[in-house]
């Protein structure tokens, strides 16, 4: 599965793909960006329903997107997250940063929107 991108209202929903190494990181991260220039997102959801492996790339653009969003007053979260990706989120630290759900929050599912 590639990586799939769904903006519903203020959200974009970002499914990753199996293994983010440093080619889909960066795919991805060029179009989240390109998606933050053109829509109001006030919401990113990192969904790693799929994700099995990710190295210091996907990390690092997991962060950069992150810090995009906070300088616009917006949030990023992760949902669906396995043992093995909460354990890499725990050792580098972004478990601190944002918020991680097993699954959609419920406002989100009616709204599109976070809190």
């Amino acid at each position: 599965m590639e990586q799939e991108f769904q903006i519903k209202g203020t959200t974009l929903t970002i499914r990753l793909p199996k293994e983010i190494d440093h080619h889909n990181a960066e795919e991805i991260r060029g179009e989240a960006d390109r998606i933050l220039q053109r829509k109001l997102i006030r919401v990113i959801v990192f969904d790693f329903r799929e994700t099995e492996f990710m190295d210091s790339s996907g990390i690092g653009m997991i962060m950069g997107r992150y810090k995009n969003m906070r300088f616009m007053g917006g949030t990023v979260i992760a949902v669906h997250v396995s043992e093995r990706m909460q354990r890499i989120l725990t050792m580098s630290g972004i478990y601190k940063l944002i918020d991680i759900y097993e699954d959609m929050p419920e406002q989100m599912k009616r709204t599109g929107r976070s809190r």
